[in-house]
């Protein structure tokens, strides 16, 4: 009998319960289980992490005050992690914009992020994206941007997939070049994937699915991809 896997959603703060739901809606040749990560017992449990939506700030806090921040960390090193917006942040190498006592950060992800790239809450808005990699790739893919962060650099050597971009005059301060990097979206690094946008808000589980079959399940020994 084939292994079951096991993601892990981290369930300090931010929309945790909305991951859950979206992986436990998956239609895989391989069980998915799901553990809402508290401790870091929780975290021995997980073969993958999310880390989601909600303020990178509180949820770096609490993870430190709950002994995950180390953890995290280790975990990153070898497993695979998907950070969604707020998540996007703590996975970025620097961040730009931090608040005043600064950004924790648990690395992974060779970019330099700015939080809030659109200003307040006000500010959010949808739009279609061509996503790489996703099931049926002709059908575009709806980015839920809250207060989302904006990449600001790549670094030249990393080997760094990018998966989406948005247009660029969706930006705040409209670009000329369609490679400028503030209009990266979504991209992969090695076994990490980074959206800066709210999959989990819609009710389309393509992501997950991406995720699992193409970040996951190639790390879980006996696991057939597909």
């Amino acid at each position: 009998m084939s292994p079951s896997i096991t993601i892990g959603i981290l369930a300090l703060q931010g929309a945790f319960a909305e991951h859950q739901i979206r992986l436990q809606n998956l239609r895989l040749k391989r069980k998915i289980e799901t553990v809402l990560v508290k401790t870091p017992e929780d975290l021995q449990r997980c073969h993958a992490l999310i880390i989601p939506g909600g303020e990178s700030t509180t949820i770096a806090l609490l993870a430190r005050l709950s002994g995950l921040l180390e953890p995290l960390k280790e975990f990153i090193r070898v497993k695979p992690v998907w950070g969604t917006c707020a998540g996007a942040i703590l996975l970025a190498q620097s961040v730009t914009g931090a608040k005043k006592d600064g950004q924790e950060l648990l690395g992974g992800v060779s970019i330099d992020i700015a939080r809030n790239g659109w200003g307040s809450q006000v500010e959010s808005f949808e739009a279609p994206l061509d996503v790489t990699g996703l099931q049926d790739p002709s059908v575009p893919f709806t980015g839920i941007f809250i207060r989302a962060p904006v990449v600001l650099a790549l670094e030249p050597d990393a080997p760094i997939q990018v998966i989406a971009r948005l247009a660029p005059h969706l930006l705040p301060e409209p670009a000329e070049d369609e490679n400028d990097p503030r209009t990266v979206v979504a991209l992969r690094q090695g076994l990490h994937l980074l959206t800066t946008f709210h999959p989990e808000l819609t009710q389309d589980d393509r992501f997950h699915d991406y995720f699992a079959r193409k970040c996951v399940f190639p790390t879980v020994p006996g696991v057939v991809v597909g």
